[in-house]
């Protein structure tokens, strides 16, 4: 299965965030983020016209029990690497990111990145990782200064690249 911008770029945000310091569920949590809004912005953020949106909020395409409903209606927040915002939410200790009514997971991670890479995902984060980690500290915590310098610049190389070595 081929491995595209969408994956690396939830791949090379998550290892962003986790060279920043995040522990390793929140930093999938955010990449997937990332990726679903980058995705969603490139296509305008549409809206079907008329369809009121959701009440249910939703873990994994599932609704969420009541039980942590609660938890997430009181932990809901806006949280921020550097200058780059987003919903934030916790469960069971645990800080995760939403879009919309989704709560990004890593299980949702593993499901919509990991699996693309044909188990040798370990390989495409160690790489991530140390490509996040050869730049300054000021680099990865500006939205706009990690799209331009770090993503865009390989974003197509690293698909090519991920394809060929670990989606076989």
């Amino acid at each position: 299965m081929a491995i595209g911008r969408f994956q690396v770029m939830a791949t090379l945000q998550a290892a962003r965030a986790y060279v920043l310091g995040m522990p390793i569920e929140t930093a999938k949590s955010f990449g997937l983020n990332r990726a679903i809004f980058y995705a969603a912005a490139k296509r305008g953020f549409k809206v079907k016209k008329g369809v009121p949106p959701p009440k249910e909020l939703y873990i994994a395409k599932r609704p969420i029990e009541k039980a942590h409903l609660e938890e997430i209606q009181k932990s809901f927040k806006i949280d921020h690497i550097g200058d780059e915002y987003a919903y934030a939410v916790e469960l069971k200790g645990i800080k995760y990111y939403m879009i919309g009514n989704e709560v990004q997971t890593p299980e949702d991670f593993e499901k919509q990145i990991e699996n693309r890479f044909g188990g040798k995902f370990e390989e495409a984060w160690k790489e991530a990782v140390e490509i996040c980690k050869s730049y300054d500290k000021g680099v990865l915590l500006s939205q706009r200064y990690f799209y331009e310098t770090v993503y865009k610049p390989r974003r197509d190389e690293l698909a090519k690249k991920w394809t060929e070595i670990y989606s076989k």
